[in-house]
């Protein structure tokens, strides 16, 4: 638990120190950049999928669909979530979270902006799934990006949940719910 909150509130420290050094826009922000590299060095074993990689993989009918697991807490999922995507705790087990799901469909998990999704998903490969992803940048980039989201009783929505102050600002202005 010690560990988890000096990580994540290292991540914060990146992105806040970046965020206000640099002004350039949300997508080139150095603040992201800080926040991808983190992710991808604490969780090598996770594959990252990029929001194309997902977005193409949900329009093709060949494929078998990912189980999509959105790994935050209630208040953020009310706000908005990927179409189909189910809640799990992120402090969830794998065997919780296992048993209500296909073992044949892949897994693609995801959070904010990608920390506690690779958690989550580490723990789903350490419990011998090997089809578990997670959504490179999350559903904040899914966000930023114009991507399909639905909020409370399927209403479709642009708001993300900002998580906090400093990580909202990894968001677009006009993404961020208030």
């Amino acid at each position: 638990m010690r560990n988890r909150l000096f990580i994540v509130g290292l991540a914060g420290l990146v992105v806040a120190w970046a965020d206000a050094a640099t002004p350039a826009p949300v997508e080139k922000n150095v603040g992201w950049d800080a926040m991808l590299a983190l992710v991808r060095t604490r969780f090598p074993q996770v594959t990252q999928l990029s929001t194309a990689e997902l977005d193409a993989w949900l329009k093709d009918p060949k494929r078998p669909q990912p189980q999509m697991l959105d790994a935050r807490e209630p208040a953020e999922f009310a706000v908005s979530h990927l179409v189909g995507a189910i809640r799990v705790s992120p402090d969830a087990t794998a065997k919780e979270i296992l048993a209500s799901l296909d073992p044949s469909r892949p897994i693609v998990v995801y959070c904010s902006a990608g920390y506690r999704s690779s958690r989550l998903a580490t723990r789903l490969l350490e419990s011998g799934r090997v089809r578990v992803s997670n959504l490179e940048g999350s559903i904040f980039t899914w966000a930023n990006e114009g991507r399909p989201l639905v909020g409370r009783d399927g209403q479709v929505t642009t708001l993300v949940h900002p998580f906090d102050r400093v990580y909202g600002r990894l968001l677009k202005p006009e993404c961020r719910a208030p």
